[in-house]
């Protein structure tokens, strides 16, 4: 069950900078700080959960390589985040980084 919380907490993780972003408009400023708040609520308390049987190493690597990488898809997706091989390259590093980690625990 501990890594069910931590992928769910790292797909949380996502959400948020995407309330930070929707934030920045000032129409909807005060949705996107409320986004913001409950997805880094959410997937804190997910982390806190995965933490109780997976090492802390382990879990905030994995936590941050899961809201790293789906962020940089969703920027690409849907803000129009630059694309190049070499960003697509360096997320698939941090996927790389994420499935060792979770083969060696």
């Amino acid at each position: 069950m501990a890594w069910i919380y931590l992928i769910s907490a790292g797909l949380f993780e996502i959400g948020w900078p995407v309330g930070l972003k929707i934030s920045q408009q000032s129409g909807t400023r005060l949705i996107g700080i409320l986004l913001a708040a409950f997805f880094m609520l959410i997937s804190g308390f997910l982390l806190w959960l995965a933490q109780k049987q997976i090492p802390i190493g382990t879990s905030y690597a994995i936590w941050t390589g899961i809201g790293a990488a789906g962020t940089f898809i969703v920027g690409v997706l849907f803000y129009g985040d630059p694309a190049s091989l070499g960003r697509y390259l360096g997320v698939i590093l941090i996927i790389a980084g994420v499935i060792t980690l979770k083969l060696t625990h």
